[in-house]
């Protein structure tokens, strides 16, 4: 589908879903950001639903500015996925212990490891950068530096909520391996620090929402914040390369006669602040629940535990700001899902699936998301399917 046009209060609204079909909280988020002095276009993505601050689903081009909660406290929250050289016809029937075998090598939850992941350790690992990339924690905010160890322990680590680890097998037989996570703690603690040094600015305090609240370009409180900001988007991305890495181990180990060899990974943020230009203009991306899909970028839009996802190819849509759905999108909150489904109800919604079917996970249920099948009918003209995944193992945080 096209887009639909809905008027804001500085841009107007372009929205790849039935704006109708928008919860009332989120459309006034969507119009409360259109109303930032700064504003320079605004993109709803199908999976939108209501955000803290910003709308999840939204990308937000500013000028010379950018907004904190528009990014959200999981910076650099994004995917990874391979396709392997495995096909079902070498699989067992029983994936219980490669589910276990997944959980021993990569902590879920608030677990982290023992002692932190020595990357020379893992076959392939692309090592150059790593001591440089943490020497530069020294120069991220002060309010966090004493967490350092606990950041060298949970890279390589799940976390929770809708994080995922996914053994996966597309129409082809082909298997795939797909994870799902972000910057952990750290990037979670220089968020919260940057949005509350954001709230308090002069220029920030007659905003309709203080939840919105910028940084400028050329002050001190934006320098501060692009560091820690690139920083945590950087840890993010490599969290994910280390957890594929032991996840490719795993798969090695479990099907030695296979020799299991994997193509390239594709990896994409869907959190994230990005410099790019339209029409002339150097602007200040975010994706807050986006992927970036520009012409030939390939990006990942899964669905929820027990349906499936899909790997795709954008098509360069500028009026979308080259950029696309991150997932499904939640069309109930946690609290909801909890009341309306029981265990029962996710024992028959993950049917066919080796993964967790208690209590602690109910509200990641698949009724709880919209539809993934429509929210990519809503977006052909955004990204196009290179394939669409089913999985087969999933492991939750």
């Amino acid at each position: 589908m096209s887009y639909t046009e809905v008027p804001g209060v500085n841009v107007p609204i372009r929205m790849w879903t039935d704006p109708a079909a928008v919860e009332g909280q989120a459309m006034q988020q969507l119009r409360n950001i259109s109303s930032l002095p700064w504003i320079a276009g605004l993109a709803v993505m199908p999976d939108v639903h209501l955000g803290k601050g910003a709308t999840v689903g939204s990308v937000i081009a500013m000028k010379g500015a950018v907004c904190p909660a528009a990014v959200g406290v999981d910076i650099g929250c994004g995917m990874s996925a391979v396709r392997t050289s495995l096909t079902t016809r070498d699989l067992p029937d029983n994936l219980t212990r490669l589910r276990s075998r997944i959980e021993q090598a990569i902590p879920v939850g608030r677990g982290l490891h023992d002692q932190p992941v020595d990357p020379r350790s893992l076959h392939g690992f692309p090592t150059a950068g790593w001591d440089d990339f943490w020497s530069r924690f020294d120069g991220i905010a002060d309010a966090v530096k004493w967490r350092r160890e606990r950041a060298m322990q949970q890279m390589g680590t799940l976390g929770s909520g809708n994080h995922f680890v996914e053994f996966c097998t597309d129409t082809s037989g082909s298997v795939w391996l797909m994870l799902h996570s972000g910057s952990r703690n750290i990037g979670k603690e220089l968020a919260e620090h940057h949005m509350g040094i954001a709230r308090g600015l002069p220029h920030n305090q007659g905003l309709v929402d203080r939840d919105l609240a910028v940084f400028i370009a050329q002050t001190p409180q934006m320098a501060a914040y692009r560091q820690d900001l690139f920083w945590a988007q950087e840890y993010a991305k490599l969290n994910r390369t280390v957890m594929m890495k032991l996840f490719q181990d795993v798969v090695r180990k479990e099907f030695t006669r296979a020799k299991v060899s994997f193509d390239d990974v594709i990896s994409c943020h869907h959190n994230y602040v990005s410099e790019e230009t339209y029409e002339g203009q150097e602007l200040l991306v975010t994706r807050k629940g986006a992927i970036r899909a520009g012409s030939g970028d390939y990006g990942i839009i899964p669905g929820s535990m027990g349906t499936g996802s899909y790997i795709v190819r954008g098509l360069g849509n500028e009026a979308a700001f080259n950029s696309a759905s991150h997932g499904a999108g939640r069309k109930m909150s946690r609290s909801a899902a909890k009341r309306k489904f029981g265990v029962r109800d996710l024992e028959e919604q993950t049917r066919g699936v080796e993964c967790r079917k208690d209590s602690g996970v109910v509200d990641e249920i698949p009724g709880a998301y919209k539809p993934i099948e429509k929210v990519m009918a809503q977006q052909t003209d955004l990204v196009e399917v290179v394939a669409q995944l089913k999985q087969l193992v999933c492991v939750k945080g």
